[in-house]
């Protein structure tokens, strides 16, 4: 008999089919980071097939297929879409013991049904069943948002983007909330001047600012937040490699800004010190508006520079970094907790070696002001797998408090992902499960059960403050 992800995959103990069906299976979702395109949801895309909703900008599997030997024009180039699928599905069966065969098996079966194995041979079939399932009405972007028991969505918002659809989407009263979440990161890009000057002229366009010296472009940053505060943004996410800490003065920071303005470029020192500034006034622009910021750290971007030229940035050429992370972000988060300006925090690290680093971390800052003020974010990135997930679980459980847990996440471009959090709510009712069935936590299932039930919903609702409806 093929056990392979029946009803109890991934539970272990009777205690963890409890827990998993009578407690997690039915609560909501609250998806607080994601990079789902917020155009898609305001004019409720229909996907014409599989390719498109499941291969267009998923870079996961883009890096599985290369590994396989799968050919560029079969990933990222102009073959049409069913060869595109093709070259997928004969990659699966590949990817046995990577997360990818069991998201691919469990999207399969939670969105269409579909309990075959992916493969080469049942290819075209499942394409075309599918293809023809995704041109219904309910397959449509906001269908699958409802039909997944999504109540809230947090999009991942550059500032100068003008939040047109997010105002067309709360204007519709679509009955799964979506915000913005505000991400200066090409804020901080001034290592690239080009690059950095032509941001700033959409800066300079989006918020109405001319941007000649350092003030300018301080009031053209916060304008554009107020804007993102009024659309209904109650969070910020940066995504950096490493914390930013230097000391600076006031003259160094409009020295350096200016010779950036006049297309300089600028030493190691001086972009540092910039980004330090950069990040600590970001901060303090969220503790003013009462937001919750995020800190997404450790990602060694762009590795490969000779497909980056070919394919740009984010087509999977990312890995996991070694930075310095335990006394830069301590001597930050010090700073903003001395002044009063600390605002509520999400730690997510990519190096699993810094698991216990962030664990600890956060408690340093908890004032007792509100419950699990800092948080130790979910397994991201290469950490959202059983294993990652597993041992975020367990460093946050030594070291901090898992009841306190704002959950998952899923950090995904694609409307196909929120069986992910299926994954993880298996995951965490096993753990919670095994340590009963081994006599280390009460079988109590309205203390077990409650814990379940706020990390996979409650403590986001309480945590983030944003509407999610009347569901």
């Amino acid at each position: 008999m093929n056990a392979f992800m029946t009803e109890n995959f991934l539970l272990h103990s009777p205690v963890a089919e409890r827990l998993y069906h009578d407690y997690a299976r039915e609560m909501p979702i609250y998806d607080y980071h994601c990079h789902l395109p917020v155009e898609e949801i305001a004019q409720n895309r229909q996907f014409d097939n599989l390719t498109q909703i499941w291969l267009e900008g998923d870079h996961y599997k883009w890096r599985a297929m290369r590994a396989n030997g799968v050919r560029e024009q079969l990933i990222t180039g102009d073959a049409d879409d069913r060869q595109k699928f093709t070259a997928w599905a004969a990659t699966v069966p590949a990817t046995l013991r990577n997360p990818l065969y069991h998201w691919t098996h469990l999207e399969l079966r939670r969105t269409f049904g579909i309990e075959d194995l992916l493969n080469a041979e049942s290819a075209d079939r499942i394409y075309d069943q599918c293809s023809e399932m995704l041109r219904d009405p309910a397959f449509s972007t906001r269908g699958l948002l409802r039909s997944t028991n999504v109540r809230l969505v947090c999009t991942t918002d550059d500032p100068v983007d003008d939040l047109q659809h997010h105002q067309q989407i709360a204007a519709d009263d679509f009955d799964v909330k979506v915000y913005p979440a505000f991400r200066p990161d090409a804020a901080l890009g001034i290592h690239a001047v080009d690059t950095f000057n032509a941001w700033i002229a959409r800066l300079e366009k989006a918020s109405g600012t001319s941007v000649g010296r350092l003030d300018d472009f301080r009031t053209a940053i916060q304008q554009r937040h107020d804007h993102f505060h009024a659309t209904g943004c109650r969070l910020s996410d940066h995504g950096i490699d490493e914390p930013y800490a230097a000391a600076y003065t006031e003259p160094e920071l409009n020295a350096t800004f200016d010779k950036a303005r006049a297309g300089n470029a600028c030493n190691a020192d001086e972009i540092l010190q910039f980004r330090s500034a950069m990040l600590y006034e970001f901060a303090v622009m969220d503790h003013a508006q009462g937001w919750v910021q995020q800190y997404h750290l450790g990602a060694l971007r762009n590795v490969n520079s000779r497909l980056l030229g070919t394919l740009g940035p984010d087509t999977g050429f990312d890995s996991i970094g070694d930075f310095d992370m335990a006394r830069p972000l301590a001597r930050f988060l010090d700073r903003l907790d001395a002044e009063d300006k600390l605002a509520p925090t999400v730690l997510y690290n990519l190096n699993p070696r810094d698991n216990e680093v962030m664990a600890t971390m956060i408690g340093n800052f908890m004032d007792g002001s509100r419950p699990g003020k800092l948080q130790f974010g979910s397994g991201w990135w290469y950490l959202d797998q059983k294993d990652g997930m597993t041992r975020q679980i367990n460093a946050l459980s030594n070291m901090g408090l898992l009841a306190r847990f704002v959950g998952m996440l899923t950090d995904s471009r694609s409307f196909l992902s929120y069986p992910r959090h299926e994954y993880f709510r298996r995951v965490l009712c096993n753990l919670l499960g095994k340590d009963v069935v081994n006599g280390e936590l009460p079988e109590d299932f309205d203390l077990l059960g409650g814990l379940v039930q706020d990390v996979c919903w409650n403590n986001a609702v309480n945590y983030f403050g944003m509407d999610v409806g009347e569901g």
